[in-house]
């Protein structure tokens, strides 16, 4: 068609409009970015013992360059050693909550998905409570306990995918199902706690809650690869992802193999979550807080959507141990307490005043 017929000019309107508007929303996605590195940079300054830019420079200079520990100072031996091991498993953590909660609102066809509400995290505790108490499982030495908290959270997600992948089942029962694997999991829990010894009943309970301050450079050596493949794996994906959120009859008009797309994604986050959370316990909220306040400055396109949930989960995670950290220094409070108290008001506007979202 000639570009001077009015409909051909209208289509080069509409096209030039829509990379003008993803352009925007990508700036969005990239401005993230700087208040990471801001939200890094006031973590690792404040603390019980306050830290000028100067030090840190220092201390990160130190440990790049591989200079000799017999150099440093009590300021780098603080950020080398306690804070920014936390702050880089803050990150790690924030990223796969974030990008898991946004393919699984969006997989799951429901606004309040997240990998908590799917029963991933109580499986985590039970098999973490398990090891601690009754001293069972399937590995042994300093790894029983993150084995054990790993491998039923994939019995949960496989249970999940069980029963999901029965013909006629819709996304929603995966939902369904998660509830009642997260119930079931915490009575099992509190069976095990009952009869557990007291001391043994305080580890597994104070492991349950989210902490940061779990792992270490050794665990983020494991963390990472994880949550960086997987999480360029769900980018990848956004494409297939955004004509199943328009319908599963459009999908496979357009030859996308649904059923196989959304097992994948759901897979693929899940697994991730599950190697989080054997280290760092129960953090709740982030993947439900995240993708929700992205979507409304940024819309509903995965390809932007589930990199800004990442990189928000971090800000937000981050935001969140920083808090734990100072509100009663020198105790610091388990980060999952605090990210409690950020979801819940949330949660409670969804339900409340969004109940078109619910339908």
């Amino acid at each position: 068609m000639p570009a001077s017929h009015p409909l051909g000019h209208n289509t080069e309107l509409l096209v030039t409009a829509y990379r003008q508007y993803r352009k925007g929303k990508w700036l969005l996605c990239m401005l993230l970015l700087p208040l990471l590195l801001l939200a890094v940079l006031c973590s690792l300054a404040v603390g019980s013992a306050d830290i000028s830019l100067l030090e840190i420079r220092q201390a990160l200079w130190q440990m790049v360059t591989g200079q000799s520990s017999a150099m440093e100072n009590n300021s780098g031996l603080i950020l080398r050693e306690f804070r920014l091991p936390r702050i880089v498993m803050g990150i790690l953590t924030g990223m796969a909550l974030g990008a898991s909660g946004a393919v699984m609102q969006v997989v799951l066809r429901n606004p309040l998905a997240d990998p908590y509400i799917c029963g991933i995290s109580a499986a985590a505790g039970f098999g973490a409570s398990l090891a601690i108490i009754a001293g069972v499982g399937v590995l042994s030495g300093p790894y029983l306990v993150i084995g054990n908290a790993f491998i039923f959270s994939l019995v949960s997600v496989g249970v999940i995918l069980m029963i999901s992948g029965r013909k006629g089942s819709a996304p929603q029962t995966m939902v369904l199902v998660g509830i009642a694997l997260l119930f079931f999991f915490h009575a099992m829990t509190t069976i095990l706690q009952y009869f557990g010894d007291s001391d043994a009943v305080k580890a597994a309970v104070f492991w349950t809650i989210g902490d940061l301050g779990k792992a270490g450079w050794d665990a983020i050596r494991i963390i990472a690869p994880l949550v960086v493949s997987a999480t360029l794996y769900l980018c990848w994906q956004a494409g297939n992802l955004n004509l199943v959120n328009a319908g599963d009859e459009t999908a496979q008009s357009l030859g996308i193999h649904v059923g196989r797309i959304r097992i994948l994604s759901l897979i693929v986050s899940t697994i991730m979550v599950a190697g989080i959370v054997s280290f760092t316990g129960t953090i709740g909220f982030i993947g439900l807080i995240a993708p929700h306040m992205v979507r409304f400055l940024i819309g509903n396109d995965n390809a932007i959507l589930i990199p800004s949930s990442a990189l928000l989960g971090a800000i937000l995670l981050v935001i969140s141990d920083t808090f734990a950290r100072t509100v009663m220094a020198p105790i610091i409070l388990p980060v999952g307490t605090v990210t409690a108290f950020l979801g819940v008001p949330l949660f409670v506007y969804l339900i409340v005043y969004r109940n078109e979202m619910l339908q």
